[in-house]
């Protein structure tokens, strides 16, 4: 008897929030008249660049990772010195 529906406040709208924009600018560099581009995922093709880490590069889209070797890695640091 009398056993309702608990109505719970409405909160609105959320506030819109601004994506932050791609930077695709900054994966190409003019050399010599020439464009440069970073490198491409080899799954997903040309458009879609790798992330690069300290010791891997990436793809977002697909999860495809390249890790370089350690070995590449100590001979570099052994030729600084």
């Amino acid at each position: 008897m009398g056993k309702g529906k608990k109505s719970k406040p409405k909160k609105g709208k959320k506030p819109h929030k601004n994506k932050p924009t791609s930077k695709k600018y900054t994966k190409y560099k003019i050399e010599g008249g020439k464009t440069v581009h970073e490198r491409f995922c080899p799954r997903c093709g040309p458009g879609i660049f790798l992330m690069k880490a300290k010791d891997r590069v990436y793809c977002g889209k697909c999860h495809y990772a390249e890790f370089t070797s350690k070995a590449k890695v100590e001979v570099k640091e052994e030729v600084k010195k």
